[in-house]
């Protein structure tokens, strides 16, 4: 007979399913267990629809669920939102136990659901696979308790750290694997941001090209210091996959943008701050920095970055113009760099992924 862990790791593999689709609200999986049998099984498969619980259930068919295991990936949810309770579905379905990964993050939701089905009598379990499930859902979790969006800093650079040769030719730093591997983290993510330099030199169109056409393409974000945005732009081009958002200091008109964000000035260009907050009041749980050297200095300045996914090339570059991933001043003494804790390297065909959380 399969262990907790064993069936809550079904759960997770379920939820991961729903990445980017379910998107503002978290990942969630349910496997429904009796006797060692799997009697069901489902994840949110997206913001609005059904929830895992309700259709782990309805896989169920017409089969005797009574005294059953459920095992959810996140605290079934005790209020109503755009579809029901999910608590008040396991109280009518009346397992004998219920097993959760992590409880709800919202302080003032938090252990409700699990407490109400303690009351009527079923046992609850909590904290089996809790680290996987709080990895799964980090970008929602970090939204839901900050209220801005969690940002991943994204590059792609050569092995002696250059993002371009000193005439700005970036095309391409990374192969194809790696690549591919981008518009995947673009599926994952509620927004991307580039500057509008970036916009001038590569001209690029931000959307998310999966195998098969499928992807959601996320809202796209430029930051323009008023120097570099046309109409012509590809980002700004029918069809429009996603909005497009222009953010900037300046009280300036872009009638080809979907919306203006008008923000107060940093010490770079465009408050990475006020910014951050702006976005998560518009939804965006979520954002990938796919920006320049100068839109990565910015930002880590800001100290708004949680997340960086740096591909690095076995290619070597070399001069003294050629841009890095990060420019801007920089610190001054080795003892004030930022700190990238749990780093991880993982191969894509030729190239290398660098992922790590920075350290607050």
């Amino acid at each position: 007979m399969q262990s907790d862990t064993e069936y809550m790791r079904r759960a997770l593999a379920l939820a991961a399913r729903g990445r980017g689709w379910c998107s503002p609200n978290p990942m969630v999986g349910c496997v429904v267990v009796r006797n060692g049998v799997i009697f069901g099984e489902g994840w949110h498969e997206q913001a609005g629809a059904p929830h895992a619980e309700v259709n782990a259930y309805t896989s169920c068919g017409g089969a005797d669920t009574a005294d059953a295991t459920v095992y959810v990936t996140l605290e079934p949810c005790n209020h109503q939102g755009r579809t029901p309770p999910c608590t008040d579905l396991l109280l009518e379905r009346k397992p004998a136990r219920v097993v959760i990964a992590m409880d709800d993050p919202n302080p003032h939701v938090r252990g409700g659901g699990a407490a109400r089905l303690r009351d009527a009598g079923i046992r609850v379990d909590t904290g089996v696979c809790e680290e996987e499930a709080q990895r799964l859902n980090e970008a929602w979790i970090a939204h839901a308790k900050t209220g801005v969006p969690f940002v991943t800093a994204k590059c792609a650079m050569t092995l002696d750290g250059k993002i371009a040769t000193r005439a700005g030719h970036s095309r391409w730093v990374t192969g194809e694997a790696a690549r591919a591997y981008v518009h995947e983290l673009r599926h994952a993510h509620d927004a991307i941001l580039v500057g509008s330099r970036t916009v001038m030199l590569d001209n690029p169109r931000l959307t998310t090209r999966l195998p098969g056409g499928d992807g959601r393409h996320p809202v796209r974000v430029i930051l323009d210091a008023g120097e570099y945005l046309a109409e012509a732009a590809a980002v700004f081009a029918p069809p429009r996959e996603a909005p497009t958002w222009v953010a900037t200091t300046q009280n300036r008109d872009y009638p080809f943008a979907d919306e203006t964000l008008v923000l107060p000035e940093g010490p770079q260009g465009v408050d990475m701050l006020a910014l951050c907050r702006a976005l998560g009041e518009r939804g965006i749980t979520s954002l990938l920095m796919e920006g320049g050297g100068a839109t990565l200095a910015s930002a880590f300045q800001a100290g708004v970055v949680n997340k960086v996914c740096f591909f690095v090339a076995p290619k070597i570059v070399g001069g003294r113009e050629a841009i890095t991933p990060v420019e801007g001043e920089g610190v001054a003494d080795m003892e004030e760099a930022l700190r990238v804790a749990e780093l991880r390297a993982s191969a894509l065909g030729d190239d290398i992924l660098l992922e790590g959380y920075v350290d607050a």
